[in-house]
């Protein structure tokens, strides 16, 4: 693996985590668009990041952090405080998330056909 390449990985995961902790907050905040708002973010950056790196791992990768992260998230703290409430707005977010993330991760890779002249066969 190259250093590039790496690189790009640490970069998708630092996105995956930035794109967790926006979302988790714009779903709740406005609830039709914020949560449609959300669930695109995760899954341009996971498209992306397949695209990108041209590796099943770049679609995986921002898809995993963004897992842990929101995962982290749902869990009380001691005064009592949480950040998603108990709605049809926060399973969707949280399951459509995971979801979306493990469909970029696991679509295949189909390479592109070499180029052909214009005349066939002569």
């Amino acid at each position: 693996m190259s250093a590039a390449r790496l690189g790009a990985y640490v970069l998708l995961a630092v996105m995956g985590v930035l794109v967790g902790l926006a979302g988790a907050l714009v779903q709740g905040a406005w609830f039709p668009g914020g949560l449609l708002l959300a669930l695109l973010g995760v899954v341009a950056l996971c498209y992306g990041g397949l695209k990108a790196t041209a590796t099943r791992m770049g679609g995986g990768v921002p898809a995993g952090a963004w897992t842990v992260t929101v995962l982290l998230l749902t869990s009380t703290r001691p005064e009592g405080d949480f950040l998603f409430g108990a709605g049809l707005g926060s399973y969707v977010f949280l399951l459509g998330g995971m979801f979306a993330g493990v469909i970029c991760a696991t679509l295949p890779l189909v390479p592109q056909p070499a180029a052909r002249s214009a005349r066939l066969d002569k």
